[in-house]
């Protein structure tokens, strides 16, 4: 007699295609996820998900409602408005000021080597030097005080409060300040741009400037030069009137006037050859492309420029539901853990 072997509990005989087939969608059906079993979970803790999101989503919709109406020293999300000023960066000069800098040009090809003027402008905004200087004249205008409001404004929070931002494709350099007072952040934009222009100055890389502003001080002191001889020329003119009333040395009265006529004639010839080379120095400085101009200064802003209390809602209302569905997953296992005997005699051993 022929052993199918069904005493021994198994089927020797081979199973047909369709036994096969049916077997494989059982096993794929019970290893598989079951979409409606993970809604049945989310439906059984409807209230706790719907519960968590309207709970939060009252709580951030009040939140933005008392930042409004509380004053911005002490509200948790204040308006703030952010200011700008925009500056030209050239790298490249007209042929006219065709000179080296500190910086430097590459011989004969024109591009740039090393260090640019925009990345000197940026490295010089985050210089103590500058941040200084504009907290100095925000004391002077009476915008900043040590002992007062704004004693916790430090040269970090200046520094975090900037927003240089350069675009190499047309050289501005856009500089911002953001704060909750939209004048105060105006004054300090134009004030950082101020100071930038003047550090150019001084570190006197732009040199046909420097050297008007030399040659316009030079001038100046001449002409003051001028006007004390020839009032002392005339003094001493005067004083020839009076000599036969009060006696006096008329040769040495008429030598000072000759040694005032000689100085005023000599003080005019250097004011003249100076004010020549200051008009062709200043033809110079008209004709090239300056490094570094101050294309609009900031305005005080119309608008805030955050925070964005709607977006913060919905981002708070989405993050809170999905919080809460998977804490419904969560609790959901832990539910058939707790039912489930062999998983919990397994976790009592360990």
């Amino acid at each position: 007699m022929e052993n199918t072997g069904s005493e021994y509990g198994y089927e020797t005989m081979p199973k047909s295609r369709d036994q096969k087939r049916h077997d494989m969608v059982k096993l794929e059906e019970h290893d598989g996820v079951n979409f409606f079993d993970l809604f049945a979970v989310l439906w059984r803790r409807k209230i706790m998900i719907i519960s968590i999101t309207v709970f939060a989503m009252i709580g951030i919709v009040f939140l933005s409602i008392i930042s409004i109406v509380l004053p911005p020293e002490i509200s948790p999300l204040p308006n703030v408005y952010t200011s700008r000023a925009f500056v030209l960066i050239t790298e490249a000069r007209a042929p006219v000021g065709n000179r080296e800098t500190l910086l430097g040009y590459g011989s004969g090809d024109g591009f740039r080597r090393g260090p640019t003027y925009a990345s000197l402008a940026l490295f010089l905004l985050r210089s103590n030097t500058l941040l200084d200087s504009v907290i100095d004249d925000l004391v002077l205008l009476g915008r900043y005080d040590y002992n007062g409001a704004h004693a916790t404004f430090t040269r970090g929070l200046l520094r975090d409060g900037l927003g240089p931002r350069h675009n190499r494709d047309d050289g501005v350099l856009s500089i911002s300040f953001t704060h909750t007072d939209p004048v105060f952040a105006r004054d300090v934009a134009n004030l950082t741009v101020t100071h930038l222009e003047n550090r150019f100055v001084e570190l006197g890389l732009d040199r046909s400037r420097a050297e008007q502003e030399r040659l316009e001080l030079h001038l100046a002191e001449v002409f003051q030069n001028i006007l004390f001889l020839d009032e002392e020329r005339r003094r001493l003119e005067q004083s020839v009137a009076f000599i036969p009333l009060v006696g006096g040395n008329l040769p040495a009265i008429m030598a000072d006037i000759n040694r005032a006529t000689m100085e005023s004639e000599a003080m005019r010839q250097v004011y003249t050859q100076l004010r020549v080379q200051h008009e062709v120095l200043r033809a110079n400085v008209a004709a090239e492309i300056p490094m570094l101009q101050i294309l609009e200064f900031a305005e005080v802003p119309s608008q805030k420029s955050g925070p964005s209390r709607a977006r913060i809602c919905i981002i708070v209302t989405f993050v809170a539901g999905f919080f809460s569905m998977l804490l419904a997953f969560a609790l959901e296992a832990i539910s058939n853990i707790r039912k489930d005997p062999v998983a919990m005699a397994k976790l009592r051993r360990a």
